[in-house]
Order: C-alpha cells, then sequence, then structure tokens
C-alpha cells in the first residue's frame, strides 16, 4: 500500500479539474507541482473535500451533508474509513512542523510516511520509501524554493516528484480539510492512551463546517470547535470491553480541564502556542465504541452546541 503514490492519483485528478475546483497548479523552478487551493485563489467546498482525500491518501470517504448547530443550519462533514490507521496516524495527521526561515506550516499527508521521523511511526508503521511524495500544508503562504528543497530532501525524492497543496484554515478548502479530521483527532488520543490501534477495524466521523472566518486565529478557534465540541466519532474494534469502559471517558475533550472554552480564548491564554494547551482537549466531543468482539456499544462525552454557537457567530 504506497500512501504516497494514492495521494499523487488524486492530486492529479485535482490538477485535471483545477478550472472547475478553483484552484492555481504552477511548477516551481525546482520541478516541484504547487497547487494552491486557498491561499491566493478562491478554492472551494469540492477544493476542500479534494484536498481532505489527499490528505488520507484516498483511503476514506470525505463527504458533505445536512446538519445543525444550536438552530443554524451548516452542513457537517463525514469521514468513513476501513484502514483508519494507515489512512488518518500515518497519512493525516498534521505531524510534521514546517519551519524554514521565515516560513510555516503545518504538514499532513503521506509525505510523512515518506520522512518518517516521527516517533509514531516506530509504533504503527507504514514508512514507506516513495517514488513521489505528496503534502498538505495548512499555511498561509506558498512554498518557497527553500521549503521545497528541505522538503523534496527529507521525503527522499527529487523536486519534481513532489507535490504540495496548500491552503490556510481561513479559506473554504483550508477550513474543510481541518474539520474531516473529527476520527483521525479520536485516534490520536487512543495512541496518547496507548490503546492499540490494530483493535480498530473501521471509523466514521462527523463534525459541522463552521462559518468561514476573515482571520486566520478566528479560523483556528471554530475549525478546532467544530471538532472538540461538535464532532462525533464511531469506532468499530474488537477489543475488551472492560479496556473500552475503562479507557472510553479518558477520549473525548470534556476530559481536559480546558474544555468548555472557545479554542480561540484557550489559544490566547497560552500565547497562541498550541504546546502550551492540554493535549487532552484534542479529540472529539463524543465517541462511540461499537464491540464486534462482544456487541457491546459504549458511548463517552457529548456535544457542546452552547459553545459552538458561540464560536461559530462571534
Amino acid at each position: 500500500m504506497k500512501l504516497n503514490d494514492r495521494a499523487k492519483r488524486l492530486a492529479d485528478h485535482l490538477a485535471a479539474t483545477s478550472a472547475q475546483l478553483r484552484i492555481q497548479v504552477s511548477t516551481a523552478a525546482s520541478g516541484a507541482r504547487i497547487m494552491d487551493c486557498g491561499v491566493k485563489c478562491e478554492g472551494g467546498l469540492q477544493a476542500g473535500l479534494g484536498l481532505a482525500r489527499v490528505c488520507l491518501s484516498g483511503l476514506a470517504e470525505v463527504s458533505l451533508g445536512p446538519g445543525e448547530v444550536a438552530g443554524i443550519g451548516l452542513p457537517v462533514v463525514q469521514v468513513v474509513t476501513d484502514w483508519p490507521v494507515p489512512a488518518c496516524m500515518a497519512s493525516q495527521y498534521a505531524g510534521w512542523q514546517i519551519s524554514v526561515g521565515k516560513y510555516f506550516a503545518m504538514g499532513s499527508g503521506p509525505m510523512r510516511a515518506a520522512y518518517g521521523k516521527e516517533e509514531l511511526f516506530d509504533r504503527i508503521g507504514y514508512r514507506e520509501t516513495a517514488e513521489n511524495a505528496v503534502g498538505v500544508l495548512e499555511t498561509r503562504k506558498l512554498p518557497t524554493d527553500e521549503v521545497i528543497e528541505e522538503l523534496a530532501r527529507k521525503t527522499g525524492v527529487s523536486a519534481a516528484r513532489l507535490t504540495l497543496l496548500a491552503a490556510p484554515a481561513s479559506s473554504q478548502a483550508g477550513g474543510l480539510q481541518v474539520v474531516a479530521r473529527s476520527v483521525e483527532t479520536a485516534l490520536h488520543k487512543l495512541f496518547d492512551l496507548d490503546f492499540d490501534l490494530a483493535q480498530i477495524v473501521s471509523a466514521s466521523g462527523t463534525a459541522p463546517l463552521p462559518p468561514v472566518a476573515a482571520e486566520d486565529i478566528v479560523a483556528i478557534g471554530r475549525t478546532n470547535d467544530a471538532i472538540l465540541y461538535g464532532g462525533r466519532v464511531v469506532l468499530w474494534v474488537r477489543a475488551e470491553d472492560d479496556l473500552l469502559a475503562e479507557i472510553g471517558p479518558k477520549v473525548p475533550s470534556m476530559a481536559s480541564p480546558d474544555h468548555g472554552e472557545p479554542f480561540a480564548a484557550i489559544f490566547e491564554r497560552s500565547g497562541r502556542d498550541f504546546y502550551k494547551i492540554d493535549p487532552e482537549l484534542f479529540s472529539p466531543a463524543e465517541i462511540v465504541f461499537n464491540n464486534l468482539k462482544t456487541g457491546r456499544c459504549h458511548r463517552f462525552g457529548r456535544l457542546e452546541p452552547d459553545v459552538l454557537r458561540k464560536s461559530f457567530t462571534s
């Protein structure tokens, strides 16, 4: 299962339909393919769905459906996968902080598996030697030549075989791909709790798509709140019921003492440093375990529509 090759095929399709998707594709001096999904161009919802699918290496279905938050009609982003660990942990998780000179982006997508330096790959596997590398950058700026050179070197491919898709959270496409991380946040919390992710067979998650914010800090707040206070994840597992009963209460965002405030307020109080925020917060509002081993269902957490209303309308 070559994650980067799967993602490249999806990126090729996005490039072939770029005008329809309102995205812009360019070739850097080094030969790298740069796909602007919302930095300088308009992008849109379909671009966001495509961006999310690339993040997941095509191992999950991503769709929009009708929804509501505290009486406000808003679509929900749904993710469904039968390959949750490679899709979400080896590919989608934004575990690569890309900092080159003054340039910064949160890096996700299967290029992480080609780089393979994150410790989580020691536990989940899925490192790969790639012929092509594909990455998604959450950023306000398109990657510079120096960034491209650095990413090509670290992923072990020539720059001409590197595809980078970029969009900020304060864009339609960028916001949607962040909200499409409901399942990923649940898996990462379970990973941190030393739950054996091999016990997870399938997964489905939903989270409301918030209004697009004009400012990045507001966009970061709303997209995080969508998952922290509106995310619902269902996991089909084969595990012991006693283990699920023990670990379940620790999974939802309400396990954190920071739970209950809009994320933007928490972020500001932490000096706009993600790493000063209690890591227990980063998980969906509600999680359900359907145990294929015993037929039992376990539910933990709750939605917080009042917090979402405050976040989405302020």
